[in-house]
């Protein structure tokens, strides 16, 4: 068999508040492959809300999902996830052996906060660029695909969809993200032009992150925390 046609493991992270528009195009992608089965892991199979309110369940607990995957994948999750040792534990476990390890917005630090970004050059959204040194990784700002050896990342909405878009790429070929991209049609073309701090410019950017302090900031201290654990030494700006 082919490599482009031996089985795959793709495991999603889904949890209370994770963020459905993170995972939704990358679960579409990666199911649409032939012989992949795709995992939406969770400490239960209890049903469970996506923010705002996305009622879902887990297909696969901590416990049963496979040990060895070809995807582990993240996004954006509340603020206490990245203090809980059971998801920390399983992150850190999969995330050792699998082939890719990937994250879209606070995804990102919660890979971080497993120890799976140290060393590694990363992105997440805008509004918490600063945050992602606490995790010991060298932070890219841009809203395209971070790629640093087998480390995906990226920032919310489009980074579902190109993340999922490379790791087709490598695991079933060029041809099989082509077709992928086109039957998603995905073309972006945003109506207002705006969807980067470059784009929308200072005074809307600066208004975006006053919209988002509050719930940004948790966030930092969780990174700090997680520093604290992890070791990382992070000078002042």
């Amino acid at each position: 068999m082919s490599d482009e046609q031996r089985p795959l493991n793709i495991a999603i992270l889904a949890c209370p508040g994770f963020m459905p528009v993170d995972v939704i195009a990358f679960h579409w992608a990666l199911s649409a492959q032939p012989r992949t089965t795709v995992h939406l892991v969770g400490k239960t199979l209890d049903e469970i809300a996506g923010h705002p309110h996305f009622p879902t369940r887990a297909t696969t607990t901590f416990e049963d999902c496979p040990a060895d995957l070809d995807v582990l994948y993240t996004g954006a999750v509340p603020v206490e996830v990245l203090d809980d040792a059971e998801t920390l534990a399983f992150l850190a476990d999969r995330g050792s052996r699998a082939t890719w390890v990937a994250g879209v917005c606070a995804g990102s630090l919660l890979l971080g906060a497993a120890g799976l970004l140290r060393g590694y050059r990363a992105t997440s959204n805008f509004h918490m660029y600063d945050l992602l040194p606490y995790y010991g990784a060298t932070l890219v700002p841009t809203n395209h695909v971070v790629e640093d050896g087998n480390r995906l990342t990226a920032g919310p909405a489009t980074g579902s969809h190109e993340i999922a878009l490379r790791v087709v790429q490598d695991l079933r070929g060029v041809e099989a993200a082509r077709l992928t991209e086109l039957t998603m049609e995905y073309a972006p073309t945003p109506p207002f032009g705006v969807g980067t701090p470059e784009l929308a410019g200072p005074e809307l950017t600066r208004a975006a992150i006053a919209a988002t302090a509050a719930d940004v900031g948790p966030f930092l201290d969780a990174s700090k925390r997680a520093a604290e654990r992890l070791g990382v030494l992070v000078r002042p700006a």
